[in-house]
């Protein structure tokens, strides 16, 4: 039997194409041609090198040599296997890619699925001991980022007004820290919450309500989220994010980032189940109060009633949130209790931009 292979002689890149023969106790290598002999290799020093359950054609050395022959005829590699013990590893059936494959992705998407989990419960567990020190400057922070320069409202009574009805829902729900309303001027019409109880309105929500009670139903509605930490939960989420991404690329993906700004406004979209939690919360606060509590679903129904259709997807304050129609019915109330404003607190918050001193922020 003779077939050919190829040859390395260990001294140069170039392979040669050789013949192989196996005799009683050696191999041997001959020329292409098979009638010069280029070496005999001893069976008892034959050595197969690398991975034989992986590799197609691993190559065949004489121990203490450099030179290396590989063999690509899968059916020369399966009769050398027979007809020299020391060679028996090349044929070995090599395992099937496919299994495989199967195998780690299973794994693979198992690993992720754990460490998906673990970052949602981690999240939500651990988020609420951040110590409110951090939680405020990270709050500052991303405010910053997120604000920018645009101009704030400076009306001290308007802020008076509206930071006072927020510190009386914090002492309602049990929050611990004060918390800070900052109005921005302009729009859209729009409110969000940020770690360490600071919390962000645009002007354009307060001129398009109808009334106090829709500001104060909205503001409830944020104190919602403070109370749950859903802030510092999604912040901590979207980090737990931006690790798995960068594991899986290497470090090499900026995808989800908490520092920029995409990253931020990702971290800080409410899930359904969050904003569902943010409703009821701020109901039942304003009725612990004794406050009137149907200016949530009031104002729902107003911005329903003023452009038909999906709210949630024109609306910044509604978005990603519940239906709008299942939002009105779970928070419908009675026109009953107290204004959550007087009179000339409604007045100076509708006019809170209007005054000396809203300009651009520091």
């Amino acid at each position: 039997m003779v077939a050919r292979a190829r040859y390395y002689d260990g001294k140069v890149a170039l392979a040669r194409e050789v013949g192989v023969r196996p005799a009683s106790a050696e191999l041997i290598i001959t020329d292409a041609a098979g009638t010069a002999v280029v070496a005999r290799w001893p069976a008892s020093e034959l050595v197969v090198l690398g991975d034989t359950e992986h590799e197609k054609a691993p190559p065949v050395v004489r121990r203490g040599e450099e030179a290396r022959l590989v063999i690509d005829d899968a059916e020369l590699r399966r009769q050398l296997a027979l007809s020299m013990p020391a060679l028996a590893a090349l044929g070995k059936p090599r395992s099937r890619a496919v299994p495989r494959i199967a195998l780690f992705g299973a794994t693979l998407a198992a690993a992720l699925g754990l460490f998906w989990l673990a970052i949602d419960v981690g999240s939500s567990s651990v988020a609420p001991y951040v110590p409110y020190g951090l939680q405020h400057r990270l709050g500052e922070s991303v405010a910053g980022d997120l604000i920018g320069e645009k101009p704030l409202c400076r009306g001290r009574a308007g802020l008076a007004a509206i930071n006072n009805l927020a510190n009386r829902l914090a002492e309602a729900a049990d929050y611990p820290h004060p918390v800070e309303v900052r109005v921005v001027k302009g729009g859209p019409v729009n409110a969000f919450t940020l770690p360490g109880g600071i919390l962000v309105f645009y002007s354009d929500l307060i001129d398009r309500a109808r009334n106090g009670n829709e500001v104060a139903g909205v503001l409830a509605h944020e104190m919602g989220h403070v109370a749950h930490h859903h802030a510092i939960k999604g912040l901590a989420r979207q980090y737990g994010i931006d690790q798995l991404l960068k594991s899986m690329t290497g470090g090499f993906s900026d995808l989800g980032t908490v520092g920029q700004g995409g990253g931020l406004l990702l971290a800080l979209r409410n899930g359904r189940a969050f904003e569902r939690d943010a409703d009821a919360t701020g109901v039942e606060l304003l009725e612990k109060l004794g406050l009137r509590a149907d200016g949530i679903a009031s104002f729902f129904q107003r911005m329903l009633e003023e452009r038909p259709g999906d709210v949630a997807a024109m609306i910044g304050i509604w978005s990603s949130h519940p239906p709008t129609a299942e939002r009105i019915a779970a928070t419908r109330r009675p026109a009953t209790g107290k204004p959550a404003f007087s009179d000339a607190e409604w007045q100076s918050l509708r006019a809170i931009c209007n005054v000396p001193g809203s300009t651009p922020r520091q």
